[in-house]
C-alpha cells in the first residue's frame, strides 16, 4: 500500500502568475494548470532499476500543494505509477528539471514495461534545465546542476543526503521500517521540489534576452554610456559580467548596460548575420541584397562578432527611448551568446 502525503507549501514558492506567466502562457489562458514533479529511483536505468517516490506541486484552491506518493515495497511501483497517471490527467504541463532526459523518460520506460498507457501522452513539458541553459556563461555559472543554480541564488535550505545516498536509505526503509529513514528520504525529495520554485524564478534573466523590459533613461560616468532596463519581474539574486565592450550589471528590477564608445560611436549588432557580408575595409556589416553588388576582395561572409554597423551616440539617439529599446534588444541577444561562448 502506497504512502502518500499532502501539505500546503505557506511561503517560498513562487506566486501562480508568476509562474504562468514566466513559462510563455498567455495571461488570458484561464486553463493554465502546472504540475511541478520530481522522481526517486533505485538507479539510471530504465530496465535494471526501479521507481519508488514521486513528488509533485499544484495549485489548488489558491495556494500550492505539495504530494509525495511513496512505495514501501518495490512490487508497489506498479501501483505509483497507476496512481500518477491518474493525478497528473489534472494538469496543461509539467515543469521539471531536466526531466525531458530524465525524469519522463524513466517513467515512461517503466509505465510501458508494466503495460500501462504513457500518461505524458498530450501534455507539454517545460524543462527548466533546458531553458535555463542560456544562462551558465551569462551569471558565470560553474555548471547546471539544480543544486548549483540554488547555491547561485543563495538557497542554503538542504539539510537532507543527495539522491544517490537515498538509495541505499531506501532499501533500508523497505527493509527494516524505520521512521528515521522514510522521513529523510521524503525530505530530500521535497527539498528538490522546492527547489524546483527557487530555479524557476531564474527565468526572470531571460527577460533581458527576449527583450521584455522598459528602457529606463541613460546616463554617463564620462568614459561609458549606461543605458538602464527595468524588468516587469524581480531578478532572484543580483548578477554582473564584462566582455571588453559592454559591463552588465542588475538587481532587483533594474539592470544597467555600461558601453564604452569608440569616437563617440557604438556598434549594434544583429543575429541574422547570415544575411550580411562584413566588409573589413568599412569595419561594417551590410545586407547582402546590397554587397552583392560589390567585388569579392572587399567583403567577406559575416560571423555573429562581425555582423554589426556603427552609430553615433547622438541626443538624438539619447533622448529616443524607443532606439535605445530597439539597441537594446539587439544588444542583448548578442551579448548573451557572446558571454556563453565566452565562458565555454
Amino acid at each position: 500500500m502506497l504512502i502518500v502525503k499532502k501539505m500546503p507549501i505557506l511561503q517560498g514558492f513562487p506566486d501562480f502568475e508568476t509562474v504562468k506567466n514566466l513559462s510563455g502562457n498567455n495571461t488570458c489562458d484561464v486553463n493554465f494548470s502546472p504540475l511541478f514533479y520530481d522522481i526517486e529511483t533505485t538507479g539510471l536505468g530504465r530496465n535494471s532499476s526501479f521507481l519508488y517516490l514521486i513528488g509533485a506541486i499544484c495549485y489548488e484552491d489558491d495556494s500550492w500543494q505539495l504530494y509525495q506518493w511513496l512505495s514501501p515495497d518495490f512490487r508497489d511501483e506498479k501501483a505509483l505509477l497507476e496512481v500518477f497517471s491518474e493525478f497528473i490527467k489534472n494538469f496543461t504541463c509539467t515543469i521539471q528539471y531536466n526531466g525531458d532526459s530524465f525524469d519522463q523518460s524513466y517513467l515512461q520506460a517503466r509505465c510501458q514495461f508494466h503495460e500501462l498507457s504513457d500518461p505524458f501522452q498530450g501534455i507539454p513539458s517545460f524543462d527548466l534545465y533546458k531553458v535555463l541553459r542560456p544562462l551558465k556563461g551569462f551569471l558565470k555559472l560553474p555548471g547546471l546542476k539544480q543544486e548549483q543554480m540554488e547555491t547561485f541564488l543563495g538557497e542554503h535550505k538542504r539539510v537532507y543526503c543527495n539522491g544517490g545516498e537515498c538509495i541505499k536509505i531506501y532499501k533500508k526503509y523497505v527493509a527494516h521500517r524505520n521512521q528515521t529513514d522514510l522521513d529523510t528520504i521524503v525530505g530530500h525529495n521535497m527539498e528538490d521540489l522546492l527547489g524546483l520554485g527557487d530555479v524557476f524564478r531564474m527565468m526572470g534573466y531571460l527577460r533581458l534576452r527576449d527583450g521584455d523590459f522598459d528602457v529606463n533613461g541613460t546616463d554617463s560616468d564620462g568614459e561609458n554610456l549606461i543605458l538602464q532596463m527595468k524588468l516587469h519581474y524581480p531578478l532572484p539574486a543580483p548578477f554582473s559580467n564584462n566582455i571588453q565592450e559592454f559591463y552588465i550589471i542588475g538587481q532587483d528590477h533594474l539592470v544597467s548596460l555600461l558601453v564604452k564608445p569608440v569616437n563617440g560611436r557604438i556598434r549594434q549588432y544583429y543575429s541574422n548575420y547570415k544575411d550580411y557580408d562584413y566588409l573589413p575595409g568599412e569595419d561594417m556589416a551590410v545586407p547582402k541584397s546590397i554587397s552583392k553588388f560589390m567585388e569579392k576582395g572587399l567583403k567577406k561572409s559575416s560571423t555573429r562578432d562581425t555582423c554589426y554597423t556603427w552609430f553615433p551616440c547622438s541626443e538624438e539617439f539619447l533622448e529616443n527611448t524607443e532606439k535605445q529599446k530597439q539597441y537594446l534588444v539587439h544588444t542583448m541577444e548578442y551579448l548573451f551568446w557572446k558571454l556563453n561562448q565566452h565562458r565555454s
